[in-house]
């Protein structure tokens, strides 16, 4: 459930076991354990899972993904909500490593224009859910899935002009061991660097480049950025007032040479005995009713 009466639906879809991705509940110290998801009716055959369907962005866009497993979270929903609020007409938006296409989608139920939306995802159960969620949000008109290794460097998927990812966070051994249904989404095979340098390549000029990871990655973030992409900003995500961040969503540009900006940041949690789960500000942009202001 994202915010304080996200409406979440119950269904009984079947789909291939693999690699999850859906809505966290984020605990006292901003992440923890998914809650608020419908939990679809088991099938006999233990190779197929669960799948929910659940509603994001105030229910302006729907998303099947599997029950158990990592599932679309407030990382998601942050990283959708930096993206510019305006993109030109004709430009091409790009998410490598989409899961099952949520913050894909989300981009894309607020433009307007003539913009054009690419998600590029490896497993196949994602890639196969990713293309189901088009089409039950009336978007395969603009937005294509690829089922492909999104760091193939001898792939030719072209170039484009927004560009956006939230890849695997941890390296092997760093953390608490993830269970088995959330390995590949928490576990690294590649460092962000390695996306930062493939993706860099795949950017017309003036494009940006945007992601979200755990903020003591930034320095290996910064050092990747430098001499390939500029004009770099930071936008800090705490917990609440009193944490320190722990996430970090990083913005840069093809061609620019503006220095680093650090901007004030997010707090998701109110601070002082209030009983609301989120800040106001937090709130509406879990609602895609606000964006993230870089400024």
């Amino acid at each position: 459930m994202v915010g304080p009466g996200a409406p979440v639906k119950r269904v009984a879809a079947r789909a291939p076991m693999g690699r999850t991705a859906g809505v966290a509940r984020l605990g006292s110290h901003g992440w923890g354990r998914t809650a608020g998801v419908a939990r679809a009716r088991p099938h006999r055959n233990k190779l197929v899972t669960e799948l929910t369907e659940d509603a994001i962005l105030g229910g302006r866009v729907r998303i099947r993904q599997p029950a158990r497993g990592y599932r679309v979270n407030v990382d998601t929903l942050l990283l959708a909500a930096s993206l510019p609020r305006v993109i030109a007409d004709g430009a091409r938006v790009v998410e490598p490593c989409c899961g099952v296409a949520a913050a894909l989608l989300a981009v894309a139920a607020r433009q307007e224009g003539d913009v054009s939306f690419v998600g590029i995802e490896r497993d196949p159960v994602f890639a196969d859910a990713a293309r189901q969620n088009v089409v039950l949000n009336a978007a395969s008109h603009r937005v294509g899935i690829i089922e492909g290794d999104a760091l193939d460097t001898g792939a030719d998927y072209g170039l484009f002009d927004h560009v956006f990812f939230n890849p695997p966070y941890d390296e092997p051994g760093e953390g608490r061991e993830p269970a088995e249904g959330k390995r590949a989404a928490y576990l690294a095979d590649r460092p962000v660097g390695d996306w930062i340098k493939v993706w860099s390549n795949r950017m017309r000029a003036q494009a940006t480049l945007t992601l979200i990871h755990r903020a003591h990655r930034l320095g290996e973030i910064l050092e990747a950025l430098d001499g390939r992409l500029g004009g770099v900003e930071v936008f800090p995500i705490f917990p609440s007032a009193q944490s320190k961040a722990r996430r970090v969503i990083v913005r840069a540009r093809k061609g620019s040479r503006a220095p680093l900006k650090l901007f004030h940041g997010l707090n998701l949690h109110p601070s002082d005995d209030s009983k609301d789960k989120y800040t106001p500000e937090a709130d509406a942009i879990l609602r895609g009713e606000a964006y993230i202001w870089f400024g």
